[in-house]
């Protein structure tokens, strides 16, 4: 903006300084010729009452003195023909002139001063004077000169101007820049400070208000996160203590150990929200050992609805740049959709591996033998089952967490195929 305003002042003040200075400059010139020419004139007008009535010797005389004097070439052309002072041949000027009529011409040289002198007894006489170009032009190329450094001068100070005007808009501005920027990042409590015209401070105050109402409405829902995700744990104590209760040590041990892995979901969901930061370290988790326990504890559901499961698991560990609860999360939402959109009895395969080249991925990929993913499955809040759709989302937001991404493939017998690549955990210093 300050380059185009600056273009803009610069471009108006030449075109206004060219219309004022060319004029101008053509006026000094014709000015400087009018100066020469009247003085040549006054000089001519000075031999008129010696070339009237003197003889040739006194005019001569006159003529050689004025000549010095003045610079100029002088001469008299006589009525019997004789050429008193420069000799110069006769010009059309001079012929005229010869008939009684004075007059200014141009000529090679620059111009001519031709004045008839009538009342001599053997007719009339010519004063001729020569005025050079570098008279008619003296002083012209200076006084340009001054009107092209005044005119770089105007010109430089109207940039100075608009540049000052400029900075006083584009400094708002760009602090408008920064401050929506700052609030992209997550940091609320960013505010401009309102300046520069009005409109900008309107603008200002619209944007801090906006950011107030933004950090109210995420208070607002941190606090009904954390107290839905808090009334969550009364109803888990009670199944944790019916779980205890039963009679089949297993069957409680499972279910108990299904009730704490959903406490820790709700106490990290509770701690998510309560987060107003990002949090300081890098997080990091052990692939190989996550998947390894949700996969066990989905393979008593697969066995009670006679599912094949196969797993195909490197050993670990395998250390993947997303939080613990988040790939927890993330695996047991991509095995839930194969319990929850393919029929009882299809076999499923799990697979964890990392793959080689410098980028080091951890792939997870899970594959059915169902009916095949829906068009648009990964798309948030959108289910054709009846879901709440979030669970291909939460996958996809943990494998950007660490660096990687969600895949959706069709599986080499028909079915679903689901990539979740995880890249390595960042160093403290790329945190």
């Amino acid at each position: 903006m300050r380059a185009r305003l600056a273009l803009l002042v610069a471009a108006v003040s030449v075109l206004t300084l060219i219309a004022f200075l060319v004029p101008l400059a053509l006026l000094v010139r014709t000015v400087a010729e009018d100066r020469a020419t009247v003085r040549a004139t006054a000089d001519a007008q000075s031999l008129v009452p010696v070339v009237g009535t003197a003889d040739a010797a006194t005019i001569r005389l006159t003529v050689e003195q004025l000549a010095a004097d003045s610079g100029r070439p002088v001469s008299v052309f006589l009525p019997d023909g004789t050429v008193l002072g420069a000799q110069t041949p006769r010009t059309p000027a001079v012929a005229l002139a010869a008939r009684g009529q004075s007059l200014t011409g141009e000529s090679a040289a620059g111009r001519e001063v031709v004045i008839a002198v009538q009342g001599r007894a053997d007719g009339t006489g010519v004063i001729r004077i020569a005025v050079p170009q570098h008279e008619l032009t003296a002083g012209v190329t200076r006084a340009w000169l001054v009107l092209a450094l005044l005119g770089v001068i105007l010109v430089l100070i109207g940039l100075l101007v608009a540049d000052r005007l400029a900075r006083t808009l584009v400094r708002p501005i760009s602090d408008l820049s920064a401050v929506s920027h700052r609030l992209a990042n997550a940091e609320l409590d960013a505010r401009v400070t309102p300046a520069g015209p009005p409109e900008l401070r309107e603008v200002a105050g619209a944007l801090n208000h906006l950011a107030t109402r933004i950090q109210v409405l995420l208070v607002q829902e941190r606090e009904q996160v954390a107290d839905l995700s808090h009334q969550l744990r009364t109803p888990l104590t009670a199944l944790r203590l019916e779980a205890e209760s039963l009679r089949d040590p297993d069957d409680a041990a499972r279910i108990t150990a299904a009730a704490d892995g959903l406490e820790r979901a709700v106490t990290g969901l509770i701690r998510q929200a309560r987060w107003r930061h990002a949090p300081a370290q890098p997080a990091s988790s052990d692939a190989a050992a996550i998947v390894a326990d949700r996969v066990a504890f989905w393979s008593v559901l697969a066995e009670d609805t006679g599912r094949a499961v196969t797993l195909d698991l490197t050993p670990g560990p395998l250390p993947v740049g997303v939080a613990a609860d988040n790939l927890t999360a993330a695996v047991d939402a991509l095995l839930g959709n194969v319990f929850a959109h393919t029929p009882d009895g299809t076999p499923f395969a799990v697979r964890l591996a990392r793959e080689a080249g410098e980028a080091g991925e951890v792939v997870l990929t899970v594959a059915d033998e169902g009916p095949g993913m829906p068009a648009g499955a990964i798309r948030r809040g959108a289910s054709a089952a009846g879901s709440t759709g979030l669970g291909l989302d939460i996958a996809r937001r943990a494998a950007q967490a660490a660096g990687g991404r969600l895949e959706l493939r069709a599986g080499p017998h028909g079915g679903a195929q689901v990539l979740l690549r995880l890249g390595p955990p960042a160093s403290p210093r790329d945190a």
